[in-house]
């Protein structure tokens, strides 16, 4: 290993078999933290081609089960979003996708940071199941189309080792390891083809749309070399997706979205990346097509009768979806209003996704319980006009005291100008 690490430091490229080595070394235990470390930190300073990278990518995919979905008839579609505040998209693309008649098998995270997390989300139901073995995963595929998932002890270990020794050793930007991470975990769970929701801004892990790009075709180029279609869109995260940011609050969005009654900027997100992902299965054959099923699936009400089938098969209390009041909440609620008159110009992310978790609705460390009522819900959205002392955003927690900190990321959180700022698209671009 001390010789892998120097030849990487070096500037040297690995070969296939060494990959394999280093992976199957560090899963096993013979190669210990501080040797992988340091490989790690040579990564992230000389980096690795695409041949390096997709011989990671493999090498993580295959230190664990691997979820043959070969017997479900079908092109299979997942969908992977690089992280966001109040990103609930998963929960409405699953049901909605699936809801047409497309297999959906998808393994989700946490949160992470700033950011939410699918799973959390999910858990915010009561006796909601994220944990089950590979073939528990394939029958609630082949049965009801849809499966969410989390990475357990039997999928990709590997990157789940390596990418907590990234989380405490500085080394998680790299786009190799970044896309390796990402890939390994999909390609492991057994889809066909993948839609990345590629976040880009402040919001996002990717700070501007150079990195994103990069990305995208490092993304691109692996899945295409082991033999997977990949689309990437790249979308805004300067400013939070939705109104609602907290696990119980998105979930109540994502089912108003379901029902056709949801803000328009999540809404636009879920059809662009649903018709990708059906016009990938060979559902459609143009992306106007799509759209139009999908539209049709929220009017007839096909779409939330699958998420509230997916509830039920992965042991939910549907109750609690069916009447949402009963979702987790919270005793306590602060108006935070607004300093000034004008517009809302733009609205930082990252300020309201830790202003949230100060709240209780995200996790300080890894061990960090979550508070399912905690949240925020904005009631103004940049572009909106709005009047000295109006509320721009309703804050829930359980202790009061934890109003004050928020406030403090919420007080950098907003920018005011004295004009209409002009809307910025969220959809930035396709990648395929």
């Amino acid at each position: 290993m001390v010789q892998l690490i120097k030849k990487k430091r070096d500037g040297q490229s690995h070969s296939r078999e060494e990959i394999i080595e280093i992976i199957e070394g560090f899963v096993k235990g013979d190669i210990p933290d501080y040797q992988i470390s340091a490989w790690l930190m040579a990564v992230l300073w000389q980096g690795l081609n695409e041949d390096e990278t997709a011989w990671l990518t493999e090498a993580m995919m295959n230190s664990g089960e691997v979820i043959d979905l070969s017997e479900i008839p079908g092109i299979i579609v997942d969908k992977h979003s690089t992280g966001g505040v109040g990103d609930k998209t998963t929960l409405v693309l699953a049901p909605l996708v699936s809801s047409v008649g497309v297999h959906v098998a998808k393994m989700s995270g946490r949160g992470l940071g700033h950011t939410g997390g699918t799973l959390d989300k999910l858990e915010s139901i009561e006796g909601f199941k994220v944990d089950m073995s590979p073939q528990a995963f394939i029958e609630r595929v082949k049965n009801h189309g849809i499966a969410i998932c989390s990475q357990n002890a039997q999928l990709v270990p590997g990157d789940k080792k390596l990418y907590a020794l990234r989380d405490v050793t500085g080394t998680i930007d790299n786009i190799s390891l970044i896309a390796s991470s990402i890939m390994s975990k999909k390609l492991a769970c057994g889809a066909d083809a993948i839609v990345i929701d590629l976040k880009v801004g402040d919001g996002a892990f990717m700070k501007n749309l150079e990195s994103a790009e990069l990305l995208a075709e490092t993304m691109i180029s692996t899945a295409n070399r082991m033999g997977r279609k990949l689309v990437a869109i790249v979308t805004d995260m300067n400013n939070p997706l939705g109104n609602a940011i907290g696990n119980s609050l998105e979930l109540k969005e994502a089912m108003d979205t379901l029902l056709g009654e949801g803000p328009d900027d999540l809404t636009e997100l879920c059809l662009t990346l649903g018709s990708q992902m059906l016009m990938l299965a060979e559902r459609v054959d143009n992306l106007e097509k799509g759209r139009e099923l999908l539209l049709e699936s929220i009017k007839n009400g096909s779409a939330i009768q699958k998420f509230y089938e997916l509830v039920e098969s992965q042991g939910g209390n549907l109750e609690m979806v069916k009447h949402p009041e009963k979702l987790p909440s919270t005793t306590f609620s602060y108006d935070y209003r607004s300093s000034q008159s004008g517009y809302v110009q733009s609205i930082f992310a990252q300020e309201i996704g830790l202003a949230a978790v100060s709240l209780g609705a995200g996790r300080e460390t890894k061990d960090s319980a979550i508070d399912f009522g905690a949240g925020i819900m904005l009631l103004a959205k940049p572009g909106d006009k709005v009047e000295k002392g109006d509320v721009l955003m309703r804050l829930y927690a359980n202790d009061k005291a934890k109003f004050e900190i928020a406030n403090l990321h919420l007080d950098r959180a907003i920018i005011f100008s004295n004009e209409k700022p002009e809307k910025s698209p969220l959809i930035i671009k396709t990648i395929q």
